[in-house]
């Protein structure tokens, strides 16, 4: 056995002459145990609020999103799209028609986006789950029908088993602006209320879906003419989306295949912000509670210099039978690091051991109406390898510290 190792073993076991010694370690050791125990459990919660936020984002949002490069117009009748939608792993390339409107419920008004969709888009059922009311529908027979986001409802005051109809404005481009008669430079659509939908706060208090027919009128659009395109991929009979190997080979295809003249926005690149917020925020926690047990490390200084202290007589004797400096120095370099390792492995695991516990049962609950009853929590085991090796680390450092002194 490692001789000084063996020795800094004996002498965090051994009684010592003074308890002082042994409660600081103690304390030592359980202060940590508590950093660390905290620093997993709140670590496992920010990964399971981040997969929470991350499969509701992915349950609707398509794979990837073809915007053009210049300008706002892009035409989806091409062979570039034609190939893209024949590609292997895409299930279906949806043309989209987005653009800001002004709508008009009974005596209520207000600014909106219409998002017009195809068949395709309707028949993939991805937004049903999402229904507070009514149904996901395009058309009622020749009906045109819309679907409304839930702030948005609330504000126009319009529930789907109302009967008045939801009218759509913009701007004529091909008519001048009459100061006389305003409204004659508008074109207009009249659709009614097919469901309300809840999925985010800015789709909620924004968003209206119709169908493309109906947007592209409204806008002037040409037929095959469209704002961007919406890709989805296949998925299996389970609904598990796909891995992250068949979505980069698809997205490495797609680029290829439509050229310089589009944008490819992958899931990432449509969330950016949120993502790097969040990524943002896990890494400041962890600095904060990693910064707290660098405090509490603290302790494993004063009780080495205590030791050091008891153990004088012992120095004296190491180095009367030819011990080198090094190898004393070693003996209480190991003495705090295992003291803070002690503390390090108790606290990661009893904090894996309660996430676990939270992650299964769900025992403490959230307040409030939201959208999961229980704390989400995911065991991620890179927090529990990058805690023990900066607990490691920072103990190995202060341990160091006193054991310099010795000559």
């Amino acid at each position: 056995m490692h001789l000084p190792l063996f020795i800094a073993k004996r002498y965090l076991l051994a009684k010592k002459s003074s308890n002082v010694i042994n409660i600081i370690s103690l304390i030592s050791a359980i202060g940590i145990g508590i950093g660390c125990m905290a620093l997993i459990i709140i670590l496992s919660v920010y990964n399971g609020f981040d997969h929470f936020i991350r499969s509701r984002y992915e349950s609707f949002q398509p794979d990837f999103i073809v915007t053009p490069r210049s300008g706002k117009i892009l035409q989806t009748e091409t062979e570039a799209f034609s190939l893209v939608r024949n590609l292997p792993q895409v299930q279906a390339a949806c043309p989209v028609i987005e653009e800001n409107v002004a709508v008009q419920y009974n005596d209520n008004h207000a600014i909106a986006t219409i998002k017009g969709i195809d068949s395709t888009f309707a028949a993939s059922g991805k937004l049903t789950p999402f229904l507070t009311e009514g149904e996901f529908i395009r058309y009622k027979g020749e009906i045109p029908h819309a679907v409304i986001g839930k702030r948005l409802a609330q504000d126009l005051q319009l529930r789907v088993r109302f009967l008045s109809p939801l009218d759509i404005y913009f701007p004529d481009r091909k008519k001048e602006v009459s100061l006389i008669n305003p409204a004659s430079g508008l074109r207009s659509e009249r659709l009614y209320p097919g469901g309300i939908l809840s999925l985010d706060t800015e789709f909620d208090k924004n968003y209206i879906f119709v169908p493309i027919e109906t947007a592209s009128r409204l806008i002037g659009y040409r037929n095959g003419e469209a704002t961007s395109v919406e890709i989805y991929l296949k998925i299996d009979g389970s609904g598990t989306l796909p891995d992250e190997r068949t979505a980069l080979q698809a997205e490495k295809e797609i680029r290829r295949l439509l050229g310089e003249n589009y944008t490819v926005k992958n899931r990432y690149m449509q969330n950016e912000v949120l993502y790097k917020m969040m990524r943002s925020e896990k890494f400041a926690v962890y600095l904060i509670l990693f910064f707290i047990i660098l405090i509490i490390s603290v302790n494993v200084f004063g009780s080495l210099s205590l030791l050091m202290l008891e153990k004088q007589n012992d120095l004296e004797t190491y180095k009367s039978m030819g011990a080198p400096r090094q190898l004393l120095k070693k003996i209480f370099i190991y003495q705090g690091w295992l003291i803070s390792l002690s503390g390090a492995i108790a606290g990661i695991v009893l904090g894996l051991v309660l996430s676990g516990i939270q992650q299964k049962f769900g025992i403490i609950s959230i307040p409030g109406n939201y959208l999961v009853s229980a704390y989400p929590v995911m065991i991620q085991w890179e927090d529990s390898l990058i805690t023990f090796a900066g607990v490691a680390f920072i103990g190995y450092l202060i341990a160091r510290i006193p054991a310099s002194v010795i000559k």
